[in-house]
């Protein structure tokens, strides 16, 4: 990236930047993300399978830079943010996302699975017009599962994604329902297209396998420390795969003293993408000598 050249971050929040997870934070690693993404060549997108109201929440809770766009409910939603108070829906993007799912919303197709007894409906609000969201135990056979949706959903002509993660501390499986073509990753290409990005000055950052799509697609693409082995593994090996392993950074941690864990790992990734961007952190780099 030429220096003065526009970047967009594009993140998860719970357990990439938001530090909730059971490994410590490094100290001052939000406060120099801040630092960074407060530049005018930056423009900062939170990519969340949160609610936006949930994702106003975490920005007060835990002191968040506040975003220029948010991709919300696993890439079912997109707002520009044009203050804390001042959340606009895009909803050419829906217009675009809808059709898949033939004028249906998630209640219509929650009707069409309330026989399966291994899908557990989640909370009213993580749940959206185009989104469906279960808990599903982890001993259910998750192929079994996936393929009696997809032939239900197939038979009412109605085109579906399936996104699978795991919630580690609850050690629970969760299930996101979407429309085909729906997705964090095609949100933030579209996101991209509008604001005139390209994968060259966009980076993403993330940790888990909701976020795996982005993270073996062809945008650059940071996994912090503390992700998950196996989540690091799978995407090593499906970047590999799709010919992708140079746009895929793994943080391990060193990088100016911090741990790799949370926003040090994406401050991390960011620096191996953008190393015109340390001194945006704060940091000053080491010039060699003439």
């Amino acid at each position: 990236m030429r220096k003065k050249e526009r970047l967009l971050i594009c993140t998860d929040l719970d357990r990439t930047l938001i530090p909730n997870g059971p490994q410590p934070a490094s100290p001052g690693s939000l406060a120099r993300f801040t630092a960074l993404v407060s530049r005018p060549e930056v423009e900062l997108t939170y990519v969340s399978g949160r609610h936006s109201d949930l994702i106003e929440e975490a920005i007060v809770e835990h002191g968040l830079p506040v975003p220029d766009f948010v991709i919300g409910d696993v890439g079912t939603t997109i707002y520009h943010v044009g203050d804390e108070h001042d959340w606009t829906s895009q909803h050419r993007w829906e217009d675009i996302i809808g059709p898949d799912w033939c004028g249906r919303d998630h209640a219509d197709l929650e009707r069409l699975l309330a026989d399966l007894p291994e899908l557990r409906l989640q909370e009213a609000d993580k749940q959206n017009r185009f989104k469906l969201s279960y808990y599903v135990e982890l001993h259910h056979d998750q192929d079994q599962v996936e393929s009696v949706i997809l032939e239900r959903m197939q038979r009412a002509g109605i085109k579906t994604r399936l996104i699978w993660s795991i919630d580690d501390p609850d050690g629970i499986g969760l299930l996101d329902i979407l429309p085909e073509g729906a997705s964090k990753f095609h949100a933030i290409e579209a996101l991209m297209e509008q604001q005139g990005y390209t994968f060259r000055n966009t980076v993403f950052c993330g940790d888990s396998g909701n976020d795996l799509e982005v993270m073996v697609s062809p945008l650059q693409a940071v996994v912090v420390a503390n992700a998950e082995p196996e989540i690091k593994e799978q995407a090593r090996e499906q970047a590999a795969e799709l010919g992708n392993s140079d746009q895929l950074f793994v943080a391990r941690g060193g990088f100016m003293g911090m741990n790799g864990n949370y926003s040090a790992g994406m401050l991390e990734g960011i620096a191996h993408y953008c190393p015109e961007t340390v001194d945006w952190m704060g940091f000053r780099m080491k010039r060699a000598s003439a």
